[in-house]
């Protein structure tokens, strides 16, 4: 049976159907904390929208199985208004949406169905706490829920019980958004549909249960997502036993079934006459979606990782004298709960004349979980950043920017959006991972975090669990809990994420442009 469950997972990463449906149960590790919060909230999130629905329901959660089934099928037949947990199943598809909901008609014998999930996450994707980044913008649906209603439709069409292609999600901002499942994606292709995504998804999921042990079908490939899952070990195990090119950094999935034919690995690429795969006026390659200055980038990165030890060294590929040194440098980090839409830490190290014994840590920290604990914490980093205006800011990618974006439009008089802006622009603030790590130099690293590369550098977290994922579940049970000494974790490691930073920008400091 294909569920709704397959079709999620094998958009996230196809592999997952394959190893969990064939692979050595021995080796696969324990969820995470941060994963079972996720459940966690997930189910509270869920039992907390059913209380407030304040509408009569065909509760059938306390059934299983076939007991299930024939209940939620009974329920239709008798045209119920709402069918909370039901199951249906039919030509090896199994589906059990939280809501069935009739639209139209009374008449039981004419009840036409749609399907309803409820959601802890937003219904668009790149949707911010009220919709886009500055609270505007929708997004678009999510490729993840889309399949999933497009499933429980396709399920209500064959048996005849479909309303039309359409489905909602309940977000976890109280939004009902539709889901169309014939509406475009996007302009540039309007056939890829929802529907579209769904088909053949559900083929290729198809593929890859029927495939004898599931060989060939689908192959591992490092990404962020391989880091909360349960098959991480015995995957990453083989990636590196066989030289794969998503060790390399940003070379992901894609672009690695683009390059495999001519480069099965890491050494091959780093061995290659890339030249040959350049077109005669050098503007492409024959790899699509693959250019001749992304293909000499991959092959840098490539040389750097196959390199003996002694000769793998970072280095710049360009000059980074634009970096200002003025006497006083603030290293900036926050800590979010994005299951709250909550910005609960602004961590800052603030260093002297480039001398680490100088260093001091301030961390400001929202006391409760409410509007208002926010908004005063948001007020002191503020009015901490205003001091430090003659100060070098250094961050870690965008997204201090975009949350402090947020803040800004949620709470305007602390600050303007265009005093956010000017904050985040240099010579003002550096964005250490976007300015300089990304664009002016290569490490042979699998990626270039600023975790991955501190840690490369000899710096260790204080946390012998530090990640963003980690701190989220800290943060969730201070939150019920109140103790301080999950407070004092969570401010112990973002320190440690701002000395980081300093860390690996001094190490940039101190390296040469390599030619060519």
């Amino acid at each position: 049976m294909i569920t709704a469950s397959h079709l999620y997972n094998y958009l996230t990463c196809p592999h997952r159907v394959t190893m969990d449906a064939f692979a050595d149960p021995a080796t696969r590790g324990e969820p995470s904390p941060f994963v079972q919060l996720l459940w966690e909230r997930g189910s509270l999130f869920e039992a907390e929208t059913i209380r407030m629905l304040g509408l009569p329901f065909v509760d059938l959660s306390k059934l299983r199985g076939d007991e299930k089934e024939a209940a939620t099928r009974a329920a239709i037949e008798r045209g119920e208004g709402l069918i909370y947990n039901g199951r249906l199943s039919a030509d090896g598809l199994l589906g059990e949406p939280d809501l069935l909901r009739r639209e139209g008609t009374t008449a039981a014998a004419l009840a036409r169905y749609v399907a309803v999930d409820i959601k802890s996450g937003a219904g668009y994707e790149g949707a911010g706490g009220n919709g886009g980044e500055g609270g505007e913008e929708e997004g678009k649906p999510k490729a993840h829920y889309g399949v999933q209603i497009a499933l429980y439709t396709d399920l209500l069409r064959r048996l005849d019980r479909s309303a039309g292609d359409y489905g909602f999600i309940w977000d976890v901002h109280g939004r009902e958004v539709r889901y169309d499942l014939h509406a475009p994606l996007g302009v540039r292709d309007p056939e890829r549909t929802l529907w579209s995504v769904y088909l053949e998804t559900r083929q290729a999921v198809e593929r890859a249960l029927s495939a004898p042990e599931g060989r060939g079908e689908t192959t591992p490939a490092a990404a962020a997502v391989c880091k909360q899952c349960v098959w991480r070990q015995p995957c990453l195990a083989e990636l590196k036993a066989r030289g794969d090119l998503t060790l390399l950094p940003e070379l992901g999935r894609a672009k690695r079934d683009v390059l495999v034919r001519q480069f099965p690995t890491v050494a091959n690429l780093a061995n290659a006459n890339i030249d040959r795969f350049v077109t005669k006026n050098g503007r492409k390659t024959e790899f699509p979606g693959v250019g001749p200055g992304t293909l000499r980038k991959f092959q840098a990165r490539a040389r750097l990782c196959s390199a003996k030890k002694a000769d793998a060294a970072p280095y710049l590929t360009a000059s980074v004298d634009f970096i200002p040194k003025p006497k006083t440098e603030v290293y900036f980090d926050i800590e979010t709960d994005p299951m709250r839409d909550l910005c609960y830490l602004h961590g800052f190290i603030v260093r002297e004349n480039g001398d680490a014994a100088t260093e001091q840590f301030v961390g400001i920290y929202a006391e409760d979980v409410t509007p208002e604990a926010e908004h005063d914490a948001f007020r002191a980093a503020w009015t901490f950043l205003q001091q430090h205006r003659e100060s070098l800011v250094v961050y870690y990618s965008k997204y201090e920017r975009t949350a402090y974006r947020k803040l800004a439009n949620r709470f305007p008089d602390v600050c303007r959006l265009e005093e956010v802006e000017a904050l985040f622009a240099l010579p003002r603030s550096l964005d250490l991972y976007l300015d300089v790590i990304r664009s002016k130099s290569e490490w042979p690293t699998m990626d270039y975090s600023v975790k991955t590369l501190a840690k490369y550098l000899g710096f260790q977290w204080r946390d012998t669990d530090p990640s963003g994922a980690s701190s989220i579940e800290w943060f969730n049970r201070w939150a019920e809990t109140r103790d301080p000494a999950l407070k004092q974790r969570l401010l112990d490691y973002n320190e440690d994420d701002c000395v980081a930073m300093r860390v690996v920008l001094d190490a940039v400091r101190g390296m040469r442009v390599r030619e060519g």
